[in-house]
């Protein structure tokens, strides 16, 4: 049985409002979403982060799409996430790119994909949505 895998995005105390996008955009039902405080740990979070995500878990059918704000000094940029769903690549590029911070590419057809394009959300996480031709 294949693995599945499920990505776990990094952010820089916006995750809360992400995800809340990431529902509508991605037509799916975030089922757990925890503060900072809720943590056995909380009283080792810095003043001011207590209500900043710990976990959040968006439930998008077969797979999950889950985050968490980073606490301060441990931030990393994250890189490119792949979105395959043919029937939805033009929705959810165009519901991603909403006030995004840069269009790189704009989803059209490519030589290896029937619809291809990335970006940079308005909470700078990278997207490449990708639909690729049947085989």
């Amino acid at each position: 049985m294949p693995i599945k895998i499920n990505p776990y995005l990094m952010f820089n105390g916006n995750c809360g409002a992400a995800f809340k996008f990431y529902e509508q955009c991605l037509g799916g039902k975030i089922f757990m979403m925890l503060a900072h405080k809720d943590a056995p740990s909380a009283e080792h979070v810095p003043a001011g982060w207590h209500d900043k995500i710990m976990h959040v878990s968006l439930d998008l059918g077969d797979r999950l799409l889950m985050g968490f704000d980073s606490l301060p000094g441990y931030f990393e940029t994250p890189q490119c996430f792949y979105v395959q769903e043919p029937e939805k690549a033009e929705r959810v590029f165009h519901a991603l790119a909403e006030n995004p911070i840069k269009v790189k590419m704009p989803i059209e057809q490519t030589f290896w994909s029937v619809r291809f394009g990335m970006l940079v959300d308005q909470f700078g996480i990278p997207w490449m949505v990708n639909c690729e031709q049947a085989a």
